[in-house]
């Protein structure tokens, strides 16, 4: 089998552990920061969204013009913008692009990062026109005829567009999400859904639980599957946890407080609303290490406020955690690091070439393995 491998970059050098650098906008690190994912062999790069930050197509159209394959994963909040206008700017930058997009869906967790965009509807009102919205998407992106459309969230009448996606199965859909309403919804609808780096045990548990929503929903074919982790490597096992503490104390020093006060994602005295988040915490007072090298205590430090759990190691070790997410149905893994342009540069010649390296032997091995049996029976 192959795995999609995803990095994620920004238009400004900044991270938890250091303050940003450079206007908000820093058209020449957001190139530079493109690039060496593509040089490190990534197959894709989110652009995040937040109310306070950059346009993510925008985005994605000038990292596309400076960039010749890498794929484009654009966050997008349902609900801010028609979904006949999303489908059309979506096509319209997947032909720029001759068919580089994918849309990450992401209908949000946190109250008041909604309404600072004028959204004031609840958690399961916002699931649910999600749904709608998606519905209208796909349809959108695959109707070579004008449709119309009266729904709870949504009216429209005789829509049609000159423009549709390259592919004829319409733009790739990914899902974020660890409710049970984002598994019905993105289980009946995401060709990949993303969870962030818990333990195995629990990952294991939600792949479940979006493989039983698909079912629910009449799909023949489960989602993919995307699991994020922010890998802290190092040269021998002793250096990599020097390094893992020194970030960690790092983040707790608040050093990168800008960063996080840009991002805007407040937690209110319960703590985080959206579950994802209460699930690494929750997963984080469990102990500070799982599994093979699953770190947790970043995802305390940070308040769980996106993918902050760490996998910890040399190279060989990561690689081996990855792989043990893949054994249990991950299909995609999506890695950044604390250290954001570094470490991109670090993945690709450390890291990523390792995962691969062992599933085309798999691969290889699933292949001969059938040839010799045949070859033994004709003995």
């Amino acid at each position: 089998m192959s795995v999609e491998f995803i990095g994620m970059i920004g238009t400004q050098d900044a991270s938890e552990t250091r303050p940003p650098s450079g206007p908000v906008i820093d058209a020449d690190y957001t190139a530079r920061f493109a690039r060496a994912h593509e040089d490190a062999g990534f197959d894709r790069i989110l652009i995040g969204y937040s109310s306070s930050r950059p346009d993510g197509v925008q985005v994605a159209a000038y990292v596309a013009g400076h960039t010749e394959r890498l794929g484009l994963l654009v966050a997008h909040r349902p609900g801010f913008i028609a979904p006949t206008l999303a489908a059309r700017t979506f096509a319209t930058l997947d032909r720029f692009t001759g068919g580089r997009v994918a849309v990450h869906t992401i209908t949000g967790g946190n109250d008041a990062e909604q309404r600072r965009d004028g959204d004031y509807l609840d958690k399961e009102e916002r699931y649910d026109r999600t749904d709608e919205y998606l519905t209208i998407l796909r349809r959108a992106w695959s109707s070579a005829e004008p449709f119309s459309h009266e729904g709870r969230h949504y009216r429209f009448e005789g829509y049609g567009s000159e423009v549709l996606p390259v592919r004829e199965s319409g733009i790739p859909l990914y899902f974020g999400g660890s409710s049970e309403a984002a598994y019905r919804v993105g289980g009946r609808h995401a060709d990949t859904f993303a969870l962030w780096g818990e333990p195995l045990a629990g990952t294991a548990e939600q792949i479940a639980s979006v493989r039983a929503a698909a079912t629910a929903a009449g799909r023949t074919e489960p989602p993919g599957i995307s699991v994020s982790f922010r890998p802290i490597l190092g040269p021998t096992e002793e250096l990599a946890w020097e390094r893992a503490h020194r970030i960690l104390d790092t983040i707790k020093s608040g050093a990168g407080r800008a960063f996080f006060d840009q991002a805007r994602h407040p937690h209110g005295a319960d703590g985080p609303q959206n579950t994802g988040s209460r699930r690494l915490l929750a997963a984080a007072a469990k102990g500070d290490l799982h599994d093979r090298a699953l770190w947790t205590p970043t995802a305390t430090a940070t308040g769980a406020g996106g993918n902050t759990t760490a996998l910890v190691g040399t190279p060989e070790t990561v690689a081996r955690a990855l792989l043990d997410y893949v054994d249990i149905g991950a299909t995609t893994l999506l890695i950044r690091g604390y250290d954001p342009l570094d470490d991109a540069i670090a993945y690709g010649r450390d890291l990523i070439p390792l995962v691969r390296q062992e599933l085309a032997h798999r691969k290889a091995a699933e292949t001969v393995a059938p040839a010799l049996d045949a070859l033994g029976s004709r003995g």
